[in-house]
């Protein structure tokens, strides 16, 4: 698909500075860490996501655009089987990605082999926009397996990819986001959106918060499915973010990367 590459990227870029800008003039949440050294490590796991896409490209040249465009000419998935409006497929695709995603999140709480890949990103002693990007690329590998897989089960257009991953990116960019909203248009919002005080109860060092509040988007899943939580019993400024037994190490990119792989 043409230029979808740097559209994402540009939409990320963007989004990126306006929360990062957002986020230093309204804080929601007093800095406990310096800033430099967390958002190099986010920054750099980041990278190495890139890099770990790029490779599964080399091997699996479709990846999630690309498996929508064959999946299109090959005439596979429910969407290509069926006579509906662009606009119906477009809300229909949007839901399944984003209910999958919830689903594959709820999942990697309580598969254990999967939660050590993602207590990476529980990990960040702070909550802020480079926490959205703090995956560890072996998830961030299976999660594009998972989505490959259902691109071909639903024939969706590869725009509309294009557009749930620009979604996704950026609404995950703005319920990490250390942003201070009004209460009233906080409320308004989380009944349809993750907000980022919806979301910061699910990174939460308390075991039955943060197995809580899965959305990653749209935040209908954990309202259908029992597992919403509206506040943290601690309060926002008094709730410990990250894990029980961490310290500092999870600042450091080495550390981070190996985490999986300790005993712990």
């Amino acid at each position: 698909m043409e230029n979808e590459a740097l559209i994402r990227l540009g939409v990320f870029a963007a989004l990126f500075l306006l929360l990062a800008g957002l986020e230093a003039i309204a804080p929601r949440r007093v800095r406990r860490q310096p800033r430099t050294r967390r958002w190099l490590t986010n920054w750099g796991i980041s990278l190495a996501n890139v890099l770990i896409l790029r490779a599964l490209a080399l091997g699996l040249p479709l990846l999630a655009v690309g498996a929508a465009l064959d999946a299109e000419a090959q005439g596979w998935g429910l969407f290509n089987l069926t006579g509906w409006p662009l606009w119906l497929e477009m809300i229909l695709a949007v839901l399944i990605f984003d209910f999958a995603i919830w689903l594959q999140h709820l999942v990697t709480h309580k598969v254990p082999l999967l939660w050590r890949l993602h207590r990476v990103h529980h990990a960040d002693v702070e909550f802020d926009v480079t926490t959205a990007i703090r995956f560890h690329p072996v998830e961030i590998a299976l999660s594009m397996l998972l989505k490959i897989g259902l691109v071909y089960l639903i024939g969706p257009a590869a725009w509309a990819v294009v557009i749930f991953e620009v979604l996704l990116n950026g609404t995950a960019m703005f319920n990490h986001s250390n942003l201070r909203l009004p209460l009233g248009l906080d409320a308004l919002l989380r009944r349809v959106l993750v907000t980022p005080d919806m979301h910061r109860v699910h990174h939460s060092v308390q075991r039955h918060e943060h197995d809580s509040n899965y959305g990653f988007s749209l935040s209908l899943w954990d309202h259908i499915f029992r597992t919403y939580r509206a506040q943290p019993e601690e309060g926002h400024d008094g709730m410990t973010i990250g894990l029980e037994w961490q310290d500092a190490r999870p600042t450091r990119l080495g550390w981070s990367l190996w985490l999986p792989f300790f005993k712990r």
